[in-house]
């Protein structure tokens, strides 16, 4: 079977609130104008538009800032939990992790993220291949959720 994919049993995930999916080196939370409009109607703020203290531009993109040491602005940390203040209306590529391509493109890629960043990783809830591939290729908030 050609189309067959590594992971057609399954994969588990439960997050464990480790905070380090949102948080290290520099680099991309993407979200767009839906999302930023969103976020701002969470928070409360007017003309649902968030400040530069919440997003950056980046060429003709937009990105999730972080604090000071690489945390995501949105990381709460608390009582030795990590957490999301946003997490409701968080953005697409934080509701599809770890389904990522880059962590599905080979079983050495998955358990290397699991190794070097989640532990949520290969415990808990066990997703189908469907599943998996109906996160993975989500656009939007409906085609996301399970």
């Amino acid at each position: 079977m050609a189309d067959a994919k590594w992971y057609n049993a399954g994969l588990c995930f439960d997050c464990s609130q480790c905070g380090n999916c949102c948080s290290g080196p520099p680099g991309y939370v993407w979200v767009t104008r839906e999302d930023m409009a969103r976020i701002a109607r969470f928070l409360g703020h007017p003309e649902e538009r968030l400040n530069k203290e919440h997003v950056r531009r980046v060429g003709l993109r937009f990105s999730l800032r972080e604090k000071t040491g690489g945390d995501c602005v949105f990381l709460t940390r608390q009582n030795g939990r990590a957490g999301c203040s946003i997490y409701p209306v968080r953005p697409m590529q934080c509701r599809t992790w770890p389904f990522w391509n880059s962590n599905l493109k080979s079983p050495d890629a998955w358990n290397e993220a699991h190794r070097l960043t989640c532990p949520g990783m290969n415990r808990g809830k066990h997703y189908d291949l469907v599943q998996i591939e109906a996160i993975r290729n989500a656009r939007t908030l409906d085609d996301a959720k399970l």
